[in-house]
């Protein structure tokens, strides 16, 4: 159990901003899907080689259910790899300004993003946001900050404990 840090909970992103975070999030994934189809057509037009024409084929005749799973599939893998890698953004949250920190204000491990979203695959997690933090979130306890105010209140913390200390020029 971590400690528990006032000031990120003082400066979550608003509910907007998550929101936004989802739609853009959920854009790029369609993208991904739309630019292997345009990658499957390349490969075939220039190499003739038909086989992920055939994947792409096969995608599209799937049912509803192995729709639902491969795209919350490639949506857990997007979202777990460039959350990692940019150390808790993805492009949603790069657009809004917005990261993912731990609720102690430490660098969030691969193992917090890995519970924050495999969280996601409980049915009606999204939902989860009608009250203060998403399941996602409290599960890894992780929040999603505002990062312009975040930094600006933890430097003015620093320029107050700093105060009357001696500077060494």
């Amino acid at each position: 159990m971590r400690k528990y840090l006032v000031v990120v909970d003082q400066n979550r992103s608003q509910k907007w901003a998550r929101f936004a975070n989802l739609v853009i999030d959920r854009i790029v994934v369609l993208c991904i899907f739309i630019a292997f189809g345009f990658f499957s057509s390349l490969i075939f037009a220039v190499t003739g080689v038909d086989f992920f024409l055939t994947v792409v084929r096969k995608l599209s005749e799937v049912n509803r259910f192995m729709d639902i799973l491969i795209t919350s599939t490639v949506y857990f893998t997007y979202l777990l790899l460039i959350e990692y890698f940019t150390k808790g953004r993805s492009i949603g949250k790069y657009i809004t300004g917005t990261k993912v920190i731990c609720i102690d204000g430490t660098e969030s491990t691969f193992r917090d993003y890995f519970i924050r979203n495999i969280s996601r695959f409980v049915p009606f997690d999204f939902l989860s946001f009608l009250g203060e933090n998403g399941w996602h979130d409290s599960w890894s306890e992780t929040r999603v900050i505002n990062i312009k105010n975040y930094n600006t209140e933890i430097q003015a913390k620093r320029e107050i404990d700093s105060l009357g200390k001696k500077e060494i020029a």
